[in-house]
């Protein structure tokens, strides 16, 4: 059940992927990650024609929070052109579980949403419980 929050999270995640540089693929993807005190930070996909070098939208919305001083979040969503709601790549799923964030939006363009947790997005994450 989307809260009025999500939405929120889900149409500023829209703005974002406004935003995107996709110049190779064109599939531009927005997101929008919300800490534990209620700021909002977003972040779109930026490509880079050494493809490697790309960032998504989700670890550019949780980088951008982290820079300035945020570790704790609420929630975070997902925003693409796709026929369902736009999943999370693997690198995206380490950072939302190294960053304790159990609530995902996965939406796309249509108003489909889907909400799953990162025990269901990574269920065998890496973690700082592994390097002791």
């Amino acid at each position: 059940m989307l809260t009025e929050s999500d939405k929120e999270l889900i149409e500023l995640a829209k703005e974002y992927r406004d935003r995107a540089y996709a110049p190779y693929s064109n599939f531009r993807v927005g997101a929008a990650v919300r800490t534990a005190l209620g700021t909002v930070y977003g972040g779109c996909n930026i490509e880079n024609s050494s493809y490697p070098m790309t960032n998504c939208a989700e670890r550019t919305a949780i980088f951008k929070a982290v820079s300035e001083g945020e570790k704790e979040f609420a929630a975070l969503a997902v925003v693409a052109d796709t026929e369902g709601p736009c999943p999370p790549c693997g690198a995206c799923r380490q950072v939302m579980s190294e960053f304790r964030i159990d609530r995902v939006i996965m939406a796309n363009m249509k108003g489909d949403a889907r909400i799953v947790t990162r025990g269901e997005l990574l269920p065998f994450a890496f973690s700082d419980s592994d390097l002791t």
